[in-house]
This record gives C-alpha cells, structure tokens and sequence, in this order.
C-alpha cells in the first residue's frame, strides 16, 4: 500500500527533525548545553534526515525503501545511545566520560573559568522522571519500529 511506504518516508524524516530541533531548541533558548552523550545522540539523527531527505529525491521504489530503512536503523542507533545515556543519568551502571565543557573560541584562563561543565551522569531537565536522554531513547525507539511496521506493509 503506498499510504503506509509514504508515513514510513514522512516519519523517516519527520521523527529526527522534530528530535533534533527540539535539542537545539533546549541548548539556544533553555540554556541545556549538551553533554559528550547528548552530542553522540545527535549525530545518528544528523544522517537519518540526510536519508530520509534522499528518500523524497531519489527516483525508484527500491531505492526509496532503501534509503527509509537505513534511516530508521540510524534513529534507532540514536534511541539506543539515549538508553545508554539515561542509564548513565540514573545511576545504573557508569559511563564512559563523566564531564565535559562547551567551551568554543580561544582558549584561555579565563574562558576556562567560565566555560560551563556539563555532566553526563546528571539530568539538566526531567519531565515526569524522564530525562531527555530517556525521551529520546523511548521517542526514537519508537519511531524506528514504527516506521519498520509501517514499511512491512504490502508493496504498490
């Protein structure tokens, strides 16, 4: 059925807009700097829209597929990277890194001094005990089986 291959395409870019605008949105007008973990959230979510965009471009069904499900399994790397974050955020195991700074521009004492420290063993922000590395596990995760659910349709 077509209907279902187009919201698997939609959520396909659709889910890492909407994840990554909502974590820049917290950075520049929240003022929650990401941690080392935050970044390596992103990343994945970076390349599913770089996929998911391909897909509305590139000519041929089987590319098309192709390219949904590679962008899938990226937001699905981002939703796993989340749970390994918030299990560092809540204490159930340790992570690999536990502070890190957003330092940019020349580096000097004072830039030092003043460059916040962010720890990715703490949460900046919870909503109903959830972090953000925790809505990101639980949205991203979704959305990949989702959009997997949705792709296992039948063809047009």
């Amino acid at each position: 059925m077509r209907d279902r291959f187009q919201a698997a395409r939609l959520l396909a870019l659709g889910l890492p807009v909407g994840l990554l605008g909502g974590a820049l949105i917290s950075q520049y007008v929240g003022h929650l700097y990401p941690c080392e973990w935050c970044w390596f959230q992103r990343y994945p979510h970076m390349a599913a829209i770089a996929l998911g965009a391909l897909a509305f471009v590139v000519p041929g069904r089987p590319a098309q597929r192709w390219l949904v499900a590679l962008a899938a399994l990226a937001i699905l790397l981002s939703g796993a990277i989340g749970v390994f974050h918030a299990g560092v955020e809540y204490h159930w195991w340790q992570g690999f890194t536990e502070c890190t700074s957003t330092m940019s521009g020349p580096v000097t004492l004072d830039s030092i001094m003043n460059a916040p420290i962010v720890r990715c063993d703490v949460a900046q922000w919870r909503l109903f005990g959830i972090s953000l590395a925790g809505f990101n596990a639980l949205f991203s995760i979704g959305g990949a089986i989702a959009i997997f659910v949705l792709m296992k349709g039948k063809r047009a």
